[in-house]
């Protein structure tokens, strides 16, 4: 990197803390800190989402996956098949419960259904697999930075979440909002750019240097079930498991569904789900391509593989952006490489901080609601701050524990998914099931998945979303049944009538995102077709 490229990467940074220094002065309430003072447009919420989906690990690791990973290539795409289907589910279902409720956190509409134990053990669920998640994806990006930059580990880590802890504790939600925007834009100008610069270096007649990698550029795996076979990438795994995936991170994880919380009602959340559905894939496309032509590069040019050489896979776009991306550009990819570093641990510290003073420090010490407002933002503030602290610590553990440590993480974040998902759920749809009949619920299906991975490890873990759920539904119903408990949870609860009514109300989303699915569908099986025959 020249200096012109750390003049745009500190260009970067400086715009970044000057959004959240602005923006502190409209912090005047836990509403404002949390939820944006829910004056946020469904565009923006939307591109926030899209956003948190392309992290460091997305714009490096799914063209590496495609082009250079063992057992990877364009089978990664069955990844996206669930998703137009899950915003469909959401938007009629979670999304107009939450803004029923007016509150903070999502974890608030578990008390009203089912009892204060209910909240406060799927919150803390929430804190802790989250705080350290966060800890792991910061880890994770952080190795990758550190070598395009040439920083040691703990410094890069140290700089990357300090800033990150500076512009989410000044501007709350709203700044991590306009920093993902940003930061979407510039990965997805960087991604066009390679684009460009590869078919320049290829020609558009690319496609006779892809011929023999064609195992790679299948798509559909339905001959395999993921179910005991080892194989992780079947298509009824990623579509089935997916689907319960993408219900759960969307609608039940406070990091992800507090966006859906900052619009002023529930239409305008279900606007930014529909454009969120329409969107994703379009960028999944742009660094797919990239993906794509690097199969074709490194086939035309094979010595390029000797600079990989001792190192991963995920340094291939990296090393490529450093020896053919003009100067300024180089510093626009790092700077958004950066960004994505940033914005893997920026909404989960907001997020961590809501649900620790919402769900637990209001509760158990009530006169904090008392407190003038400006002094209650403070303690927001304070939350944040410990949190990205505590995430920071956490990756900072990982530098000499092994690569297990990150596996573990990752795959109990997973084994809980799916029954949270059922917590919510259950509640949402049957007046029965009572409070310990979720808890118990919860247990059964987090042992299950538990038991999936320690003694069935052919099996995928995407299955485990929908058997957890299953499961915790299975038990939680049976156990209400067997002892039921009187609440009234008529606000709580929707029927299948009212799911009919609001999808009539919003038909016109429901086509489009049933369209996107069919689109998906058709162009995965097009460049099946097209790129390995």
């Amino acid at each position: 990197m020249v200096l012109l490229d750390w003049v745009v990467v500190l260009g970067y940074v400086a715009v970044i803390l000057g959004i959240g220094f602005y923006l502190t002065h409209r912090q005047k309430s836990r509403k404002d800190y949390y939820v944006a003072g829910r004056r946020m447009t469904p565009w923006q919420v939307a591109l926030s989402l899209v956003a948190t989906q392309v992290s460091a690990i997305s714009i490096i690791g799914a063209p590496a996956f495609i082009a250079l990973k063992e057992g990877g290539g364009l089978r990664w795409w069955q990844y996206e098949l669930a998703v137009p289907l899950a915003m469909i589910f959401l938007m009629l279902t979670l999304v107009p419960l939450y803004h029923r409720m007016g509150a903070i956190t999502i974890y608030h509409y578990l008390e009203g259904r089912y009892g204060r134990g209910v909240r406060a053990t799927i919150s803390a669920i929430f804190l802790v697999s989250r705080s350290l998640a966060a800890g792991v994806i910061l880890f994770a990006t952080g190795v990758v930075l550190s070598s395009l930059i040439r920083w040691p580990l703990p410094e890069t880590l140290l700089v990357v979440a300090t800033v990150t802890i500076i512009y989410t504790a000044l501007g709350g939600i709203e700044a991590d909002i306009y920093s993902d925007i940003l930061q979407l834009v510039i990965l997805w100008f960087s991604a066009l750019f390679m684009v460009g610069l590869l078919l320049n270096m290829l020609g558009l007649d690319f496609v006779r240097y892809l011929e023999p990698s064609s195992e790679r550029l299948r798509v559909f795996v339905p001959e395999r079930s993921g179910l005991g076979d080892g194989e992780s990438f079947s298509l009824w795994a990623m579509l089935f498991g997916g689907f319960f995936l993408y219900l759960s991170y969307y609608g039940t994880d406070q990091s992800e569904a507090q966006r859906l919380l900052t619009t002023k009602d529930a239409k305008d959340a279900q606007k930014a789900l529909l454009i969120n559905g329409l969107l994703r894939f379009p960028l999944v496309l742009t660094y797919s391509a990239v993906g794509i032509l690097l199969i074709a590069f490194l086939n035309h040019h094979p010595d390029f593989l000797k600079v990989l050489e001792g190192k991963r896979p995920d340094f291939l776009v990296p090393e490529f952006v450093l020896r053919y991306f003009p100067p300024g550009l180089v510093g626009l990819f790092m700077a958004g490489i950066f960004a994505a570093t940033m914005s893997s641990i920026d909404s989960a510290m907001n997020a961590l901080s809501a649900a620790t003073y919402e769900d637990f420090l209001s509760r158990i010490f009530p006169r904090l609601n008392d407190l003038p407002q400006g002094r209650q933002v403070l303690i927001s503030k304070a939350l944040t701050v410990f949190w990205g602290l505590f995430s920071t610590a956490f990756a900072l553990t990982l530098i000499r524990s092994p690569e297990t440590v990150i596996e573990l993480v990752n795959r109990i974040g997973s084994a809980f998914y799916g029954p949270i998902l059922a917590v919510f759920f259950m509640g949402m749809f049957s007046r029965r099931v009572s409070g310990m009949g979720a808890i118990l619920g919860l247990i059964s299906g987090v042992s299950f998945n538990l038991y999936l991975w320690k003694f069935m490890p052919g099996v995928s873990w995407m299955w485990w979303n929908l058997f957890g759920f299953s499961v915790s539904c299975v038990v939680g119903y049976a156990f209400s049944l067997a002892a039921p408990e009187r609440r009234a949870v008529e606000r709580y609860v929707m029927g299948w009538r009212d799911v009919v009514r609001e999808a009539g109300k919003r038909r016109g989303y429901v086509l489009a995102l049933l369209g996107a699915f069919v689109f998906i569908v058709a162009v995965s099986a097009t460049a099946e077709i097209y790129l390995g025959r």
